[in-house]
């Protein structure tokens, strides 16, 4: 339950403390005294959002504290998770500065706001006068369903495997088109890398090919230069070899005689092996090189498909031309890469979607087979607001495969009628706003039930009702605050007083600035506000009688 709750500086609030209690805790007062403020600052602590416009004083720091003692299986799971500590006693804290900035802390560990929203979730729901509204949209009445149906475990395994499912078909989805993608540019691919395997590319090739070339293209000069320097060196009557023959038989009837002799002697000896050398070379290289048309022809139209190719991959040479080659060769095998991930990625999706279709499938199932206990207990709750007459119905349809969303593929109307002998329509097409508030409530006293949430705030539930109707709601709200701590907004003392606690809510002006003020009402105060709600300021016997006969009821 929510022991207490302590505001400052929120709002026309400087400071106020309220210490609730189990059971029905009613808190009334005239409108604008700040009954709606304090729910406000209550929803600070729970998570919601807010700005320095809220501060009452706007040199110093607004700051609500709640205190919860609540002891549930969700809200110890809920803080452990968190790596916060769980304790009997559950402080929310919420701090506000005058620039704006919000801190959120539980047990005096900070936390994010998010995660204050989730716990703050866990320990209380808060009934605002606008989500009467949410009753009749198509989310509120799925999960309604599913609460008493007890789907929390299952849409816990169910919803991240969907998630999951619809990021694999996008992936699936960017994989297939941008193998489509692929396969347009696949062909050129395919024939740009055939033709330079064809092609037979060598390293070094181009360089060798061009030597060729030249040789070739120049053989009968080479033949002739050559053929003259054998002859010069060797054929001659007067050759290079026979006077270097004849200079060494010279120096070497001499070289004794003097040191520098014997080395001239033999630097001549040296010159003419180099010079056979030569002459041996020579007579090879003459013999090797031959004028060759055809072969001519086969190096130049080589070369001319190495240019080509060279120019049409903007490479500079043969080798490059090889690079080239290797990275297509690469883009191919990433095609077949990409082919591999498209079929993994699709047996993936199907084992998914198989595993989502049967866990859907239980949860529609569970949804269908409640939907006949949620409609007769909302038709007896209906009863017990003052609607006898009215009907109520939980209609489940199962949506096609192609539907399936993160709740499954089913589908939740809520049918309601307040009148004998006219059918159920849906709730946005027939139901008043006080039909609303009142159906809202059978619907919380039915969630209250099914769940494990401690405590219940309403805020002025009763628009729209008044009367014999009022009492009703008041009973039910009383007899709902037997299994759970209910606070209750309200105008009508006759749910007033189906309270076990009563504040009043009042405007204090003494100091010259209007302030919010609360206090505990005693027997005789309780007495005297019942009777100002029936019959305003001016009290009378028979309000005073009236109020008593109510509180006593």
């Amino acid at each position: 339950m929510l022991q207490s709750i302590s505001i400052r500086n929120y709002a026309i609030i400087d400071e106020l403390e309220i210490n609730f209690e189990s059971g029905l805790n009613i808190m009334t007062g005239e409108t604008g005294a700040g009954k709606s403020i304090i729910l406000g600052a209550l929803g600070l602590v729970l998570g919601e959002r807010a700005d320095s416009k809220v501060l009452f004083d706007t040199s110093a720091k607004c700051l609500v504290e709640a205190t919860f003692n609540v002891h549930t299986n969700s809200l110890k799971t809920a803080l452990e998770s968190n790596d916060l500590d769980y304790e009997s006693n559950t402080v929310l804290r919420r701090e506000i500065n005058a620039a704006g900035k919000s801190r959120a802390f539980i047990n005096d560990t900070p936390v994010s706001l998010q995660l204050l929203k989730s716990i703050g979730a866990l320990l209380v729901n808060l009934h605002s006068q606008h989500e009467t509204l949410s009753l009749t949209e198509a989310g509120f009445q799925l999960n309604t369903v599913d609460i008493f149906a007890g789907n929390k475990n299952l849409l816990t395994e169910y919803q991240p495997l969907f998630f999951q499912y619809k990021k694999h078909i996008a992936e699936l989805a960017a994989l297939e088109k941008q193998q489509l993608n692929a396969n347009t540019e696949n062909d050129y691919l395919l024939f740009q890398l055939n033709e330079l395997r064809e092609a037979n590319l060598q390293h070094n090739e181009q360089h060798q090919l061009e030597e060729e070339l030249s040789t070739l293209s120049n053989a009968e000069s080479i033949k002739t230069a050559l053929q003259k320097s054998y002859s010069l060196m060797d054929e001659n009557e007067i050759s290079v070899t026979s006077l270097l023959s004849e200079i060494s038989t010279e120096l070497k009837s001499v070289q004794q005689f003097s040191s520098p002799l014997t080395s001239l002697h033999e630097r001549i000896q040296t010159l003419l092996i180099e010079i056979k050398d030569i002459v041996r070379d020579t007579e090879k290289l003459n013999d090797d090189i031959s004028v060759q048309p055809e072969r001519l022809m086969e190096v130049n139209e080589r070369l001319m498909l190495l240019h080509r190719l060279c120019k049409k991959h903007q490479a500079l040479n043969a080798d490059e031309l090889i690079s080239v080659m290797e990275q297509l060769e690469e883009k191919a095998g990433k095609g077949a890469t990409m082919e591999r991930e498209i079929e993994a990625l699709k047996l993936t999706v199907s084992k998914e979607e198989v595993q989502l279709l049967k866990l859907a499938e239980t949860l529609h199932k569970n949804r269908d087979k409640t939907s006949t206990g949620i409609s007769k207990t909302v038709a007896e709750l209906l009863k017990k607001v003052g609607m006898p007459e009215g009907s109520f119905a939980v209609v489940i349809k199962h949506t096609t495969q192609k539907q399936l969303n993160d709740f499954g593929f089913s589908e939740v109307e809520f049918l309601f009628s307040a009148n004998k002998g006219i059918a159920p329509q849906a709730l946005k097409n027939v139901a008043s706003g006080g039909e609303l508030s009142r159906l809202m409530l059978c619907i919380k006293s039915l969630l209250a039930d099914a769940g494990e949430l401690p405590t219940m705030i309403f805020d002025e539930i009763d628009t729209g009702i008044s009367g014999e109707v009022a009492q009703r709601v008041g009973l039910l709200m009383k007899d709902l605050s037997k299994q759970h701590q209910l606070i209750c907004i309200t105008h009508l003392p006759q749910i007033a007083t189906s309270g076990n606690t009563h504040f009043f809510i009042y405007k204090d002006n003494s100091k010259g600035i209007t302030r919010t003020r609360i206090r505990k009402l005693s027997g005789e105060e309780r007495v005297v506000e019942i009777a100002k709600m029936l019959s305003g300021d001016k009290l009378t016997d028979a309000a005073i009688a009236n109020a008593k006969a109510l509180i006593a009821n």
